[in-house]
């Protein structure tokens, strides 16, 4: 390892020294000298923004280059030089130039070891070294060229994927809006129908009730009908018996004066015993024309029974009978064409009769 020479006691008052230093002696536009220490930093070109640049593969020989240019510079301007600032100087251990990787290069390629040797071999380093700085730069941009796309890139990337997201959220959330509405239609639906199906429900079962009620009301009105009937089958009774039907109330014929016939025939046999309907006062018994032998036989309730075409007559009139009681006997008197009962009713003793089966029907008879 080389090492400079000590500097010499500088005085405190700063003054031109005559003595030689390094190569050749002092010249005139030389002047008072301070020590300097080189390091990367001071020595290091500044261009455009101060920045630390990237550490790359080489970072070993760039600083060689720069420690070896800083030095050859100090000695290339007359060697090491020290200022008259009090401190006492500092001796600097050199490393080996030959041993650095650029430095070497200019020490043994170029040949020229002189002041002015170094001077081209520092203008040559120091063109090197801007054209790496330039390239540095130049890498350095297009890095950070590269990276700010890639950083746009990212961005634009996660800006899209945020719209995305939040599309897909809206969308999801539409879905859950119309599903719900959906969800709510059908059940509001189905409450409907359910209210529906209870009314209907409730109305068939009202009807069924009412339908009910009505029918147990008709038999029951039928039993009461029929206990009644049962009641009056014992208070009233057929006219007589062993007989046949053969006119019927209000079927047409010549043979009757009004056109048509105003009773019901009972033919039987003659002699055959006539009853009374039904308990009564007699109140006519005797002839009475086409109707032969008559006996009228007045109820309790105005109504008034003919027996006609008798052949005798065994009441007279004023004369009280109970149900059942013999009035009379089957006869062919007046206008007949053969032995028979004709029998009358006339409610409220109106002169019109009404049906004589449809009477005794409603009295529990069937004749």
């Amino acid at each position: 390892m080389a090492s400079n020479r000590p500097a010499s006691e500088a005085p405190s008052v700063p003054s031109r020294r005559t003595e030689p230093f390094a190569y050749g002696g002092r010249r005139p536009d030389e002047g008072p000298w301070e020590e300097w220490n080189p390091t990367e930093e001071s020595v290091r070109p500044v261009r455009g923004r101060h920045r630390v640049a990237k550490q790359r593969g080489g970072g070993l020989a760039r600083s060689s280059t720069v420690l070896g240019v800083g030095v050859i510079a100090a000695v290339g301007a007359g060697g090491m030089a020290s200022a008259n600032t009090g401190k006492p100087p500092v001796s600097i251990a050199l490393p080996d130039l030959h041993g650095l990787p650029a430095v070497g290069a200019l020490f043994d390629g170029s040949g020229h070891d002189g002041p002015e040797g170094s001077a081209t071999a520092l203008s040559d380093v120091t063109a090197a070294q801007a054209g790496a700085a330039d390239e540095a730069d130049a890498t350095d941009a297009t890095e950070a060229t590269g990276t700010t796309a890639q950083h746009a890139s990212d961005a634009g990337e996660a800006l899209r994927n945020r719209i995305m997201a939040q599309a897909e959220q809206q969308q999801n959330q539409a879905e859950a809006k119309t599903r719900a509405a959906t969800e709510a239609a059908a059940a509001a639906k189905a409450a409907r129908q359910a209210e529906q199906a209870a009314a209907q429900a409730k109305e068939e079962a009202e009807a069924r009730a009412a339908a009910a009620k009505k029918k147990a009301e008709e038999e029951a009105r039928k039993k009461a009908e029929a206990a009644r009937l049962a009641a009056l089958a014992k208070q009233y009774t057929l006219p007589t018996s062993s007989y046949t039907l053969t006119s019927t109330f209000g079927q047409a014929g010549s043979m009757w004066s009004s056109g048509h016939h105003t009773g019901l025939d009972f033919a039987a046999p003659t002699g055959t015993l006539i009853k009374a309907v039904h308990s009564g006062t007699v109140t006519e018994a005797g002839w009475a024309g086409a109707y032969g032998y008559r006996t009228v036989l007045t109820l309790d309730d105005g109504t008034e029974l003919w027996f006609c075409h008798q052949s005798s007559i065994n009441v007279t009139a004023g004369q009280k009978v109970s149900t059942g009681e013999v009035i009379g006997r089957v006869g062919a008197t007046g206008n007949v064409t053969g032995p028979h009962l004709h029998l009358e009713v006339h409610p409220d003793g109106q002169a019109a009769g009404i049906d004589p089966m449809a009477w005794l029907q409603g009295k529990g008879l069937t004749p």
